[in-house]
């Protein structure tokens, strides 16, 4: 997905003078090959090979295991470097990587294309034009429509950690506001070998703010009405929906109405389509220097601190603070 938004960029950039040009590897070398060869990109052998061709900044799209040496790695060759979220597996892993890349002056992009869907774009300009008036509660729904393979859930860190974590970083983003308690619980009634590699298939936190405000914060890997991500956001002078279109995944109960007319989402890859190929576009920016950081591995941590928080709260039965952020 991410090649294909790369070499899109193109359509976007050339009538400005910038072309942009894509090299590649990966673990999975055949794969790799079928893809730059179906881009006309140049595939190398190693990411040694690929950090020694002259690259203008790094995009990892690999496995969360992964993420700290590579980025280490793309801070150390003095380029730019987008990563996927998050930044390690937890904050304790997390943390060093962020000195790596203060001490070393790096530019580390995360990627929570989230920050970059109209919907949740409109709903943050709303409530920081004072529409909404102050928010009295908050609902994050995230649903996939089937779960991915056991395996990767065995190494994913948990529900909150791998799927909420968007809900997490979104909420802070949208409301300027951190999260300082969380309480979660969690069930199994899909596949009995989720809950054998030590996760949940659904799972529902209470979340505090620093001022006091509540909201809800819910993920599911067993949506079979399709990929169901919302943010409801109620306030005391207005309500805004993000993510209610002719294409959420739900049916109305209510007689007569016939909503929504369209196809629901079947992935997360369809459902932030355009926010992908904006926080792609984002990246070449901020590699020209055109732009600010859009999410920065400071962003991802705080963000990170409360999935933590989660998952240990599901562990132990009882609310968990969450420890100070790092400021971003």
């Amino acid at each position: 997905m991410h090649a294909n938004n790369i070499a899109a960029l193109n359509e976007v950039l050339n009538p400005q003078g910038i072309r942009v040009r894509l090299r590649l590897t990966d673990v999975a070398e055949e794969h790799a090959r079928t893809v730059a060869s179906g881009l006309g990109a140049e595939f190398l052998p190693s990411v040694q090979a690929l950090l020694a061709s002259g690259l203008d900044g790094l995009v990892i799209a690999t496995g969360t295991g992964t993420h700290p040496e590579l980025i280490k790695a793309g801070v150390d060759a003095g380029i730019p470097v987008f990563c996927e979220k998050p930044v390690a597996l937890n904050v304790a892993d997390a943390l060093p990587v962020l000195d790596y890349i203060r001490d070393r002056n790096g530019v580390v992009q995360i990627g929570h294309q989230r920050r970059f869907d109209a919907g949740y774009l409109e709903a943050r300009r709303a409530y920081q034009a004072g529409e909404l008036g102050w928010i009295h509660s908050l609902r994050a729904v995230t649903c996939d429509m089937t779960p991915p393979p056991v395996e990767f859930l065995a190494s994913s860190g948990g529900l909150f950690r791998d799927c909420s974590v968007h809900d997490f970083d979104i909420l802070r983003w949208l409301t300027g506001r951190e999260i300082v308690e969380v309480y979660a619980k969690g069930s199994n009634n899909g596949d009995p070998a989720i809950g054998e590699a030590g996760d949940v298939d659904t799972a529902l936190a209470v979340v505090t703010f620093d001022d006091g405000t509540v909201g809800t914060v819910s993920a599911t890997r067993y949506n079979g009405a399709g990929h169901d991500v919302r943010l409801e956001i109620q306030g005391s002078r207005g309500s805004l929906m993000v993510g209610l279109d002719d294409k959420t995944a739900m049916a109305s109960a209510e007689a007569g109405i016939a909503f929504p007319a369209g196809k629901p989402h079947l992935t997360f890859a369809e459902r932030f389509e355009t926010a992908y190929r904006s926080e792609m576009e984002a990246f070449v920016e901020l590699i020209l220097g055109r732009r600010e950081n859009p999410c920065t591995p400071e962003d991802a941590v705080a963000a990170s601190r409360v999935a933590d928080a989660a998952q240990e709260s599901l562990a132990t039965g009882a609310p968990v603070k969450v420890t100070v952020s790092v400021g971003s």
